[in-house]
């Protein structure tokens, strides 16, 4: 005769300790690293020559709607995926810690790489922005430098608060 096998009773999971006052705002400051060239981006397909000659204008808006649309686009994306950090301090669960981990670890090299670039932008000339221009946008890409390191230091507390 078979011994009853006592039922097992699932354990609640553990809490998440809520994340730090610091990486709530390196979160909410990832949204600003975005803005100033998202808003130039839209003032550029609204027409505004921003720094750019009249030449450059038409090459970077294109003949169509597709140029200044697209300029919208990124702008609508690139402050979307910016907002998804917020994801990081919150007690949302999209995905399991270790796929949120995992993805936005794999961001912030994929920023990095994509923005830091930019440190260097007052060393190459463009000829289809004025001087004035040129100094402008340096100034307007340039806090997307912070997007990569801010997101990766969110993401390191995201992992620490989440790892069993």
């Amino acid at each position: 005769m078979a011994l009853p096998v006592a039922p097992t009773v699932p354990t609640a999971p553990r809490p998440v300790p809520a994340a730090p006052r610091w990486a709530v705002l390196a979160a909410h400051a990832v949204t600003l690293t975005t803005l100033p060239a998202a808003l130039w981006r839209i003032g550029v397909a609204c027409g505004l020559p921003l720094g750019y000659t009249e030449a450059g204008l038409r090459g970077i808006r294109g003949d169509g709607w597709e140029g200044p649309a697209w300029l919208v686009l990124l702008s609508v994306l690139t402050e979307a995926a910016a907002l998804l950090t917020l994801v990081l301090v919150r007690d949302w669960r999209l995905f399991s810690p270790r796929v949120t981990t995992a993805l936005a670890g794999t961001g912030a090299v994929v920023l990095a790489a994509l923005w830091t670039p930019f440190l260097f932008w007052w060393a190459v000339p463009d000829a289809a922005m004025t001087e004035t221009g040129h100094l402008l946008v340096g100034f307007v890409y340039l806090p997307l430098v912070a997007w990569a390191p801010l997101l990766a230091a969110v993401t390191v507390n995201h992992h620490r608060r989440h790892r069993r």
